[in-house]
């Protein structure tokens, strides 16, 4: 008669013998399956593993079979080290939230633009010399850079937005007192030849709000706002644009209908929305139909950064009604201010 009991001098078999006596298929099955932020947890175990979770081939059959999740990246710029870092909001194993900086990821500038397509973000312009053409796409899966085309015209100061499949990028010519705007087609991720001057006027302000709803792309600075429809720091969710509205006594969630063209208020989270001060440390963002936020605890200054993913229904009459899935809060260093958020599907 055979015994399953393991001898005490006899060592269990290493992940890595377990690993190949299964199929390599079978193995990227089971993997797409997990939640994402157990990868980090299975990097561990072995090389093999490592290897496994860091492979283009296993997002690229997530991607195929509709399993991907959203991630939250947080672009902090820190005052000590003066440099604009991309860190990553995620859950750990045990569902704590941890905010983690991406080392693998260079320093970015201030000034230049960003945004999220798919599982990536693209990276337009900047303030000086070295980045006034520069053109990046961060794959988010891996954690790599890929240099892209240069701009056709320096730019600075850029705002971005995706309409079909096309990102338009409005910004400062660097050598001239005009804005210009430059297409970047995604699918052929190339230019578009046309450099186009835009007949609106910003005089030398910065564009500060932007976003896009049916096909059109809104913009505004200090002073007045224009729309630009291509066919002839806001978030869009089903058309619809939500702001998050602060003040010293109260904070809101509001929304705007450019059908009905009317502002109202997200009814539903006023006695959970906290207070805050920082309007610059204060990021919204759409991911399938939801909205995500993030904030700072009240108070001037503060080592927590709350987060929150809140689901949106449009009742009758028009009301809209929130409701938060879920609310955490995570350790920030005092040092670090919020630039960009974005929520990427990975």
């Amino acid at each position: 008669m055979t015994s399953n009991t393991r001898r005490e001098d006899e060592q269990p078999p290493e992940p890595t013998s377990l690993i190949t006596s299964f199929p390599k298929d079978a193995i990227f099955d089971i993997l797409t399956r997990l939640p994402r932020y157990e990868y980090s947890t299975l990097s561990l175990v072995s090389k093999q593993f490592r290897s496994l979770v860091r492979s283009p081939e296993l997002y690229e059959r997530r991607s195929l079979i509709g399993v991907t999740e959203p991630f939250f990246y947080a672009l902090f710029y820190d005052s000590q080290s003066r440099n604009t870092r991309w860190n990553i909001l995620h859950r750990k194993a045990n569902g704590n939230l941890r905010l983690a900086l991406i080392h693998s990821l260079p320093a970015m500038d201030d000034y230049g633009s960003f945004v999220a397509v798919g599982s990536s973000i693209y990276v337009f312009g900047g303030s000086d010399d070295h980045t006034k053409y520069r053109a990046l796409k961060i794959d988010c899966r891996l954690h790599t850079v890929e240099q892209l085309p240069s701009m056709p015209v320096p730019m600075s100061n850029t705002i971005a937005d995706i309409i079909d499949g096309r990102i338009y990028v409005i910004g400062d010519h660097y050598e001239e007192s005009k804005k210009v705007m430059v297409v970047f087609n995604t699918e052929s991720q190339l230019w578009e030849l046309v450099t186009t001057k835009l007949n609106i006027e910003f005089g030398h302000t910065c564009l500060t709000r932007y976003a896009v709803m049916d096909g059109k792309l809104y913009m505004r600075d200090n002073v007045q706002s224009n729309v630009y429809e291509p066919k002839k720091n806001a978030s869009v969710v089903d058309n619809i644009l939500y702001y998050y509205d602060f003040d010293y006594c109260w904070n809101k969630l509001r929304s705007y209908d450019p059908k009905q063209r009317y502002w109202g208020v997200v009814e539903g989270l006023e006695e959970s929305l906290p207070k805050t001060r920082h309007s610059y440390w204060t990021g919204t963002a759409s991911c399938g139909g939801k909205l995500a936020l993030v904030f700072p605890n009240e108070g001037w200054r503060t080592s927590y950064l709350r987060c929150a993913e809140i689901s949106l229904e449009k009742r009758e009459g028009g009301e809209i009604w929130g409701k938060f899935e879920w609310r955490d809060q995570v350790l920030v260093d005092e040092n670090l201010y919020m630039k960009n958020f974005l929520a990427v599907m990975v």
